[in-house]
Formats: C-alpha cells, structure tokens, sequence
C-alpha cells in the first residue's frame, strides 16, 4: 500500500533518504524528501527478500531519482525477527557502500512508538514486540511535546513479568507483544494504563522521520557500522 503525506515531522534540514523496515511480519520502504515521506508497506511474512528491493525501486522511479542522488539511507536495525533485521541490514549496506552514503541505524521500536505518536497522538508508549521463548523485546517511549518520541531508559529482552514501566505518567501499549502477554503486561502497567493496540507494527515511514533527524545532528554512521541489534546475546 503507498502513502504519501508530510505527516507529523520534525523541522530538519532539507535531506533525500530511503528508509527500510522488516523487523516484524511487515515489510515496508518510505522515501523521504524534505519533509514530505512516501511509504509502501505490506504485511509480507517471510517473504521479507523477495519484496524489499521492487519496494525501494518504485518509490525511487515514482520520484525520478537514483540512488546516488540521496542523502543517506534508514534502517530498523531491530530488535525483532533475526531474518528479518539481517535482510534489511543486508540491503541497505550494500546499497551504502556502492553508493558511498551515510546510514542511519534507527531502533525498530522506537520507530513502532513514533508511528504510534503519528497515527494516535499518543506521546507516552510502551513498546513491546513477541521475541518468543516466553520473552518479549521491550522499550519506554515519550514525546512530552517535541515532534519525535525518546528512549525512557535502556530497550530489554526480559520475560513478561520482569518488565520495567516507569513509575509515573499515563501509557499507551503497542506491538505484538501485547497480543502475546496482553494480561501479563497489562498487570505490569496497572491503573497508568490508557489503552492498547496489539496490532501496531513499526513503519519505514517512521524509520525515515527518526533517520532525517539523526541527518539533521550528525549522528549518521558508515556502511560498516550499519550493523543489526538483536539484544539478545546467541543469535542463530
């Protein structure tokens, strides 16, 4: 499915990048032009390889552009499904290092939080995606007013019950791993819980937004640094 919009965006430099996610059963790519993202986004369980790169072509062609006439490249460099994080890692350093460009690695996650902030106007998330074996990949979320969404602690790999809601303000819960461990997490959050959505998946869209601003400070990364983040210490 395509969309294009200029959505909630922060205010950054003018900057061309190409941002990719298969981190979930979802596969999507998002061009994003000075502010203004087109995104195609399919639910494609694994089937990850086969559609990433016709996705990143159309979006180019449709823009009149090449690879060498972006400014960088975006990623979800994870946690989520292994095969997944490695395709997308795989894909976009490739294309870096022919193309000589930056690359921002952006925390799947978050992205998942930002793209609930986009959608839902909900500024304060808990992130939790299923990692299987009776775990979940989990991470705190909140905007308080600025247009991107910030890490509140350290993202986990941990059970169910040992996750770690912060102690103050109002939580919306988002990802797979509510659907997963909805009662477990729900117990966890208690009363500073306002609302879930179980079927919330993370966005090239919003892997674009949080890459342009890593444009914006500096912060991008060679090809070989664009590497996964699994959290988990044995990776198959």
């Amino acid at each position: 499915m395509l969309r294009a919009s200029s959505g909630l965006a922060p205010k950054t430099r003018p900057v061309k990048l190409l941002a990719v996610d298969t981190s979930s059963d979802a596969c999507s790519c998002a061009l994003w032009i000075d502010e203004d993202c087109r995104e195609i986004f399919e639910m494609a369980p694994q089937r990850h390889g086969e559609r990433l790169l016709p996705m990143m072509d159309r979006l180019l062609a449709d823009a009149g552009l090449s690879v060498g006439q972006l400014d960088a490249l975006a990623f979800g460099r994870g946690p989520g499904s292994f095969t997944g994080v490695r395709i997308a890692a795989g894909a976009v350093q490739g294309i870096a290092f022919a193309a000589d460009l930056p690359v921002a690695p952006v925390s799947s996650l978050r992205a998942m939080a930002q793209g609930v902030y986009r959608v839902l106007a909900k500024g304060a998330v808990l992130a939790a995606f299923d990692a299987r074996m009776g775990e979940v990949y989990w991470g705190a979320y909140r905007a308080d007013g600025t247009p991107l969404v910030a890490p509140l602690g350290r993202e986990a790999v941990c059970a169910p019950d040992a996750v770690a809601v912060p102690p103050v303000g109002t939580w919306f819960g988002a990802g797979r791993g509510w659907g997963a461990y909805r009662d477990t997490l729900t117990a966890a959050a208690g009363d500073r819980l306002a609302g879930v959505d179980p079927e919330r998946y993370p966005h090239a869209w919003d892997v674009a937004t949080l890459g342009a601003a890593a444009a914006a400070q500096g912060a991008l990364v060679g090809a070989e640094q664009a590497l996964p983040v699994y959290l988990r210490d044995k990776v198959a």
